[in-house]
């Protein structure tokens, strides 16, 4: 696991040992997966467990406004 992002009590992280598609899981109160490229290219909340609405969207939004660095690291840590 790499923490590879942290803001406003969330943290951003790549399973090293983790699979296609492309995605993080942020962490906080709670957890959500979000795919880095959903069905429209921008990333797409897969699911939420036991965070609130306001992290789910501020972690949502994280991963929008930075789409293209997590890309980057989630291709350097898995090849």
């Amino acid at each position: 696991m790499v923490t590879i992002y942290r803001a406003h009590g969330l943290r951003v992280i790549i399973f090293t040992d983790d699979h296609e598609p492309a995605h993080v899981h942020v962490f906080g109160d709670g957890q959500v997966k979000i795919n880095l490229i959903g069905p429209d290219g921008a990333p797409a909340l897969v699911w939420a467990q036991g965070m609130k609405g306001n992290d789910v969207r501020r972690a949502v939004q994280i991963v929008q406004d930075q789409q293209e660095a997590f890309l980057a690291r989630w291709r350097e840590i898995h090849g």
